[in-house]
């Protein structure tokens, strides 16, 4: 077990993009590995991408109860709906806010044994991945923040 040390909202390795993964290989495995453990030791993380551990890979994990899922250079192929609610971030502890993403997303990537798969994700399970897939092109949360008063028009999903 590996827990890595989460960057915090300021490091600047949270606003860079992370570069594809040429390969799946045990350095790969092993950080996937690693992104798991550090999120479970997190105790209240459902997510965790590479950048997070200040490790410039396309890799994320996730976990919104249903099991572990590890994503290897993932990549949105489909958006569909809307969907508000709260998001919160391992790099930002005690921040939170109201973000509007697709209801249901399909992502395509690799697994930890560098074999292609697709995940359809809905309702929280979409949002966790889109977050995630952010982290990795240098996007936070708080950069899609909706502006107070829009929650309550939108909480039904719909865009203004």
């Amino acid at each position: 077990m590996a827990i890595k040390i989460i960057r915090l909202e300021g490091d600047p390795v949270l606003r860079q993009v992370a570069k594809p993964v040429p390969e799946v290989n045990s350095h790969i495995q092993k950080l996937l590995t690693d992104l798991a453990d550090t999120m479970y030791d997190a105790g209240n993380g459902v997510g965790l991408a590479a950048p997070q551990i200040g490790i410039l890979k396309r890799c994320i994990v996730v976990d919104v109860g249903e099991g572990l899922i590890e994503l290897v250079n993932p990549e949105v192929i489909s958006e569909a709906g809307s969907q508000v609610g709260p998001e919160g971030c391992l790099s930002m502890p005690g921040k939170s806010g109201e973000v509007m993403r697709a209801n249901r997303v399909e992502v395509k990537a690799l697994n930890r044994d560098g074999e292609e798969f697709t995940v359809v994700g809905e309702g929280l399970l979409a949002r966790c991945l889109l977050h995630e897939i952010d982290h990795l092109d240098g996007i936070l949360f708080t950069d899609r923040l909706l502006p107070a008063g829009a929650v309550n028009n939108n909480r039904n999903g719909k865009k203004r």
